[in-house]
C-alpha cells in the first residue's frame, strides 16, 4: 500500500500553507491601505507644517518691521520734542518783545502831554474842538470814538468815508457828526 495515498492521508499542511498565505495577503493589503492613508495623513501634515513655517516667516518679518518702525517713532518723537522745545522758547522771546512793545507804547500820563505840548499845535490828541472835529489818540478805534462821544458807528463812517479804520494815526482828525443825525 502506498503511504501516501490520498484516502489515508490526514496531512493538513498544504491547506494550512495556502490559508496562511491568503491570510497574509489580506493582512498585506490591509497594511498597504493603512500606509497608503498614513501616507496622505503625512503629506496634509507636510502642507500644514509648510503653511506653519510660512506663517512664522510672516510673523518674524512684521516683527522686524515693528522694531524698525518703532526705533522710526523715537527718533521723530524726540526730534518733535526738540523742535516745540525751540518754538517754546521763540514764544517766551516773542511775549518778552510784545511786553517791551506794549510798555513804550503807553500814552505818557496827561500831565505831562500838556506839559510837553508845544502851545499853537492844535488841539491835544483825545479832544473835541469847537469846529466838530475829533483828534484821534493812541489806542482809538472808530468804535471807541463813536462810543465815547454818543454817536453811533454808522454815522461816524458816513461823515468820514476817506478814513481808513484800520490805519487811524494819533493826531488825526476825525468828523464827529452831530447827534442829531
Amino acid at each position: 500500500m502506498d503511504t501516501i495515498s490520498r484516502e489515508n492521508n490526514s496531512n493538513y499542511l498544504p491547506i494550512a500553507g495556502v490559508l496562511v498565505g491568503v491570510i497574509a495577503l489580506i493582512v498585506g493589503s490591509i497594511a498597504l491601505v493603512k500606509a497608503s492613508s498614513a501616507s496622505k495623513a503625512i503629506a496634509a501634515d507636510s502642507d500644514e507644517i509648510a503653511k506653519i513655517d510660512t506663517i512664522e516667516s510672516t510673523a518674524n518679518s512684521a516683527a522686524q518691521t515693528a522694531q524698525t518702525a518703532n526705533g522710526s517713532i523715537s527718533k521723530l518723537n524726540d526730534s518733535l520734542r526738540g523742535d516745540f522745545d525751540q518754538i517754546t522758547t521763540k514764544f517766551g522771546s516773542i511775549d518778552a518783545t510784545i511786553a517791551k512793545l506794549q510798555e513804550s507804547a503807553k500814552p505818557a500820563p496827561k500831565a505831562a502831554k500838556s506839559k510837553s505840548a508845544p502851545a499853537g499845535e492844535g488841539p491835544a490828541p483825545g479832544t473835541v474842538s469847537s469846529d466838530g472835529t475829533y483828534t484821534v489818540k493812541s489806542g482809538d478805534s472808530l468804535a471807541k470814538i463813536a462810543r465815547a462821544n454818543g454817536v453811533s458807528l454808522a454815522d461816524l463812517k458816513a461823515a468820514n468815508p476817506e478814513v481808513d479804520p484800520k490805519r487811524l494815526k494819533v493826531g488825526q482828525k476825525i468828523n464827529l457828526p452831530t447827534k442829531s443825525q
